[in-house]
């Protein structure tokens, strides 16, 4: 029998390792303080090897959140057009999503974060740092308010997707698409760039 030479093949479990790793260390530490070289560190592995295997830190994080989307595609999409839109095609876009074939692992994702704080957390930090904060960015508005906004936005979109997805709460669980946009959209635009109560 002759031995095979040349490169071992990697561990088959070391991307469930980094994956485990790295929601733990979004979870405890949150996107911005979770470093790649820490999260390494805890899968036993290379640094090199979780670039290896996802590339950058957000596509990492977005694999550890088990997204079926990617906001950096997405948001440009809504950025894109009258900062006046920006609340109807924010909404546009979310809803677009959900009522996709991804949609079903945004409910199971949402499910999850109403029941499990762990699944919370990492929900919490998936919105504000994958969503929010690239919407809030292009903004002119006061920085110190972009915390508020964010969380209102947040609260209008969550709450959407609690009642048309997850509750089933007619008529919004069937309303058509545009009828929604039409009716929330100028109320998270509100949240977006208008004026706040002293």
């Amino acid at each position: 029998m002759t031995r095979r030479t040349g490169r071992r093949p990697g561990n088959p479990d070391t991307r469930e390792a980094i994956l485990d790793a790295a929601r733990t260390a979004f979870a405890e530490r949150g996107f911005d303080s979770a470093s790649i070289r820490a999260i390494a560190a805890t899968a036993g592995v290379d640094p090199a090897l979780v670039h290896h295997y996802f590339g950058s830190k957000d596509q990492l994080f977005l694999a550890a959140m088990n997204s079926p989307v990617d906001p950096g595609e997405l948001v440009p999409k809504v950025l894109a057009g009258p900062l006046d839109g920006i609340g109807e095609r924010l909404v546009r876009t979310f809803l677009g999503v959900w009522d996709s074939p991804a949609g079903a692992a945004g409910v199971a994702l949402l499910r999850s974060a109403v029941s499990n704080e762990w699944t919370a957390r990492l929900m919490r930090e998936f919105l504000t740092t994958q969503v929010l904060r690239r919407v809030l960015d292009q903004l002119d508005v006061d920085r110190a308010e972009l915390p508020l906004r964010g969380s209102l936005v947040a609260t209008q979109l969550g709450g959407l997707g609690l009642m048309r997805y997850v509750i089933r709460l007619e008529p919004v669980a069937s309303a058509d698409p545009e009828l929604l946009v039409a009716m929330i959209g100028p109320t998270v635009q509100r949240y977006l760039t208008g004026p706040l109560p002293e």
